[in-house]
This record gives C-alpha cells, sequence and structure tokens, in this order.
C-alpha cells in the first residue's frame, strides 16, 4: 500500500501593511480638525450675519436672475451649438467656414469683454432700425431700449457658449460611425432624418456629460454680469456688504447658495447620464440612494459596468 503524502503546513497569511495610508489619514484628519476649529471659534466668519442674509430678499432676487441667465443661456448655447456643428460639419464651404468663423471669434475673446460689448453696443450703433439694406428705414429703436442690461448679459454668456457646444456637439456626432449615416442613407432616409433619429440620439452619450459640466460652469460664470450692473447672485451680496462692510459672510452667503445649485447640478447630470447609458451599458450603475442602502445593510455594492461602445454594425465591444 502506498504511503500517503503528507499535508503541507498551513501558511500564515500577513496582511499587507499600509503606513502610508494612515499616516495620510492622520494628516487629513488633523488638517479637516483645523479647519473645523477655524469655522467654529474664529469670529470674522460671523455665521450669525450669514444666517440673516441667507434668505434676504435681495440675495434670492438675485439668486432667481441667476437661475434664469443659467436656464436660458445654455438653452441659446445648446440651439445655437447644434446648429454651428450641424454647420461645421457641411459639405458647403459657406456654412462649413461661417462656422469656424464665429466659432473662432466667439471662443478667442474673453466673455467678459463680450459682456462689456454687448452692453455699450449702443455706443457703436445708437438704433437699430428694419429696412432696405442702403435704403429707406421702416421702422427703428435706440439700442439700449431695445437691448437692456438683462438681454446684454443674455447676448454675452448664450452667444460665447453656443461656441463651446459646438465643438462638444461636433465630437458626439463625429463620435458615430459612418457606417449608420451611410446604412441610414441607403435605407431611403434623408440627411436631416438620419441625423435626428440615427446620429444625435447615439451622440447624446458623448454630448451629455460635458454639456453637464457647462452648465455648472454657466452658473458660476454669470457672477461676471456684474461688471455691467446686473443685480444677480454675486451682484446682490456685492452691493449689500458695500453698504455693511460685511464682506466675509456675504461672500460665504453667496457661496452656500452656489455650493447648492451646482450640487443640484451635479445630481441632475449623474441622472441624465445614467438615463443614456442604457443604450450601452448592460448594467447600469447603482444610483447614490441604493449605494447608501446596500451600505447600510452591509452588502457590497458592484462597480460600475464597463461602457460598451457600438460596433460598426450594430453588435458591441467592451472597453
Amino acid at each position: 500500500m502506498a504511503k500517503q503524502p503528507a499535508r503541507p503546513e498551513n501558511v500564515k497569511a500577513v496582511p499587507v501593511r499600509h503606513p502610508g495610508r494612515w499616516a495620510g489619514a492622520v494628516v487629513i484628519l488633523v488638517l479637516l480638525a483645523m479647519l473645523l476649529h477655524a469655522l467654529f471659534y474664529n469670529k470674522a466668519f460671523q455665521w450669525d450675519v450669514v444666517g440673516k442674509y441667507l434668505f434676504d430678499s435681495s440675495i434670492t432676487h438675485g439668486l432667481v436672475v441667476t437661475l434664469e441667465l443659467t436656464a436660458l443661456s445654455m438653452v441659446m448655447g445648446l440651439v445655437g451649438g447644434v446648429l454651428l456643428a450641424v454647420m461645421r460639419l457641411s459639405p458647403n464651404p459657406l456654412l462649413s467656414g461661417t462656422a469656424w468663423l464665429y466659432i473662432w471669434i466667439f471662443r478667442g475673446t474673453p466673455v467678459l469683454v463680450q459682456l462689456v460689448f454687448w452692453n455699450f453696443l449702443g455706443a457703436l450703433w445708437p438704433t437699430l432700425s428694419i429696412g432696405i439694406p442702403f435704403g429707406p428705414e421702416f421702422w427703428s429703436e435706440s439700442t439700449n431700449t431695445l437691448i437692456p442690461v438683462f438681454t446684454a448679459a443674455l447676448l454675452g454668456l448664450g452667444l460665447n457658449e453656443a461656441a463651446y457646444m459646438a465643438e462638444i456637439v461636433r465630437g458626439g456626432i463625429q463620435s458615430v460611425d459612418e457606417g449608420q449615416s451611410e446604412a441610414s442613407h441607403a435605407l431611403g432616409m434623408s440627411r436631416f432624418t438620419t441625423m435626428r433619429r440615427i446620429v444625435l440620439p447615439q451622440a447624446m452619450r458623448v454630448i451629455i456629460p460635458p454639456t453637464g459640466n457647462e452648465t455648472i460652469s454657466m452658473l458660476k460664470t454669470t457672477s461676471l454680469v456684474s461688471v455691467i450692473a446686473l443685480e444677480e447672485l454675486f451682484r446682490a451680496g456685492q452691493n449689500i456688504y458695500s453698504r455693511t462692510f460685511e464682506t466675509i459672510p456675504l461672500l460665504i452667503t453667496v457661496s452656500l447658495w452656489y455650493l447648492f445649485l451646482t450640487s443640484v447640478l451635479t445630481v441632475g447630470q449623474y441622472y441624465v447620464e445614467r438615463y443614456y447609458a442604457r443604450g450601452s451599458n448592460r448594467a447600469l450603475p447603482p444610483t447614490p440612494l441604493q449605494r447608501i442602502r446596500a451600505l447600510v445593510q452591509g452588502r457590497h455594492t458592484p462597480p460600475a459596468p464597463p461602457v460598451v461602445n457600438s460596433g460598426v454594425h450594430g453588435g458591441g465591444n467592451f472597453s
């Protein structure tokens, strides 16, 4: 009878140590404690003043103007960006050249300069009129009446945003394989129908993430319109602390509102991206609520699934 081989001795596993990780955690905790101590015990922050002006009528009015500017500017930017992107990709050299020139000018100059320019457009053309070019005028009106401060701010922000959105949309359209368009044309679809029903829905997966970033950036960029005396959120805070000399508390008040709004937009962007990922991912990533519920119940949260890119012939491949 053959002798049974002896069982190998149990291996004593030693967990990997992470001294750098612990040292980093200690440093972060100390810095966090210093920050909290400064926030609670430094009287210069004047938290009572922050609470007093957080829902002040001037601040809330500026908040509404900020939201209006952000929404309208992004609508103008999106519509203009799609049109410019389609023009830029057109085989017609006049259309593509015009779009290129627009993007070159509006991306090549600071938005602050453009805002001031639109606000002082009346210095260049005191009146705007409708009539025959180089002929009689049928109707005219003062430029400052037609373009008040809010309209000047909207033109400055919206037209500048259209130039950036045009490049984002163009990148999204070019990410869709040309075989999709060729197959659509072979089925008898027009160029417009192909763009609307085939290309743009697939390009949205690429367009949506930077568009969300642009929206958040636009919310903060609206503070630049304070230079043309439009009372949005930041200007409202400026007006108050110029009277009361409570600069830091008012800056904190304004910053808290910006943080709240950008947080809401970030959550919205996540769900919009998740919606458009349904056509490419086999399993959607868990929502924040699902992550918290899994954490409370002690369940492991699976990692986000890899992105699936559409194949040339309608298949797919993992990247």
